[in-house]
């Protein structure tokens, strides 16, 4: 019993002023009291074993959970690291394709340079035989004759000056084509773009490829005017569907090389709020099970080493993510594909 309150029941079974009535109920009250305050004691001794016990679990919790973070914080790093390398990786697939596909334009583009060249090379010529000759005939005081000739050689300079900005307009775009996109939209003739990518993929395959021919067709709807489009991106776009478009018909002439005409047709056409761009062939078309995942990325039905199966997932992304645009194709197994660009107007 607790040494107080033993204390006072001694007292109370020594006093003889209280009757044994009172000192039973007393005594009753005390042992009571004693077995609360044991129980009491009991309890505090247990808490306080629990205190120590959470508190030593507690700290190899925060220990546990400081490893786990310093775990999570590496493992985020590697993520990160891994996360960088992805992006890396796919900025340089994203320029090989770029460069691959301006390898195939480079016969393309030599032979669009010449056109221009040649017609410089002729008007030089013939402007300095009229120089010389304007030259006689104001020696002989013709002045005249002087006069004309010299109308002549303005109009020889202007058309020099007409196809050597060709000729820079050519070089300009195969460079914009191999160098990063700057993100940035510009007013954009989207009829030029797309013949200038039409021509230059027809005689880039002709230039690797003598045998490769292809009837080509278009219909630009001129009411477009300009719009607002990352040219160099849109650029590519066009050329991927373009150059696959004379793939595809290219391979069904190999199959049926009798009665069979590849043809390849470029059309632009204003519906609406949108600018609709539609690259049609009549190869062989797709199956569905194909045409499902045309637009995954690395995936081709070209032989190995005649495709990254980046162009259409690229393309995908430029005209969605860049432009809020579509990018769809209706295709039936045996009569050819269509491509159909879509574009909002501004």
């Amino acid at each position: 019993m607790n040494t107080q309150l033993q204390i006072i029941l001694d007292f109370i079974q020594q006093n003889e002023k209280i009757n044994a009535e009172e000192k039973e109920m007393l005594v009753k009250a005390i042992k009571k009291a004693d077995s609360d305050l044991a129980i009491s004691e009991f309890k505090l001794e247990r808490t306080d074993k629990v205190k120590r016990t959470t508190a030593i679990l507690l700290e190899e919790t925060i220990a546990e959970l400081e490893l786990k973070r310093k775990a999570i914080e590496e493992t985020n790093a590697a993520l990160q690291q891994s996360l960088d390398n992805l992006k890396a990786a796919q900025a340089q697939l994203i320029q090989s394709e770029k460069m691959a596909s301006l390898g195939e334009l480079t016969a393309g583009i030599a032979h669009e340079i010449q056109n221009p060249l040649n017609f410089v090379n002729n008007f030089s010529e013939v402007s300095k035989e009229l120089l010389d000759e304007m030259k006689e005939e104001i020696e002989n005081g013709n002045y005249d004759d002087v006069k004309e000739i010299a109308n002549d050689v303005i109009q020889n300079l202007e058309k020099i000056n007409h196809h050597g900005k060709r000729a820079d307009g050519i070089v300009k775009g195969m460079l914009q084509h191999s160098r990063t996109s700057s993100g940035q939209k510009e007013l954009t003739d989207i009829n030029a773009l797309a013949d200038e990518y039409l021509r230059l993929a027809y005689h880039g395959l002709r230039a690797k490829d003598k045998t490769f021919n292809a009837a080509m067709k278009t219909d630009y709807d001129e009411s477009i005017g300009l719009i607002k489009i990352i040219s160099q991106d849109i650029g590519r776009v066009i050329l991927n569907l373009i150059t696959n478009a004379f793939y595809v018909v290219t391979e069904k002439k190999k199959q049926q090389p009798e009665g069979y005409e590849p043809v390849v047709s470029v059309t632009t056409k204003k519906e609406n709020d949108k600018i609709i761009i539609r690259v049609t062939d009549n190869g062989s078309g797709m199956p569905d099970t194909i045409k499902e995942k045309i637009f995954q990325p690395f995936f081709t039905t070209k032989p190995t080493g005649q495709g990254t199966g980046l162009g259409l997932s690229l393309s995908y992304d430029i005209v969605t993510k860049g432009h809020g645009g579509e990018l769809k194709v209706e295709t039936k197994e045996g009569d050819g594909s269509t491509f159909i660009i879509s574009l909002p107007e501004n």
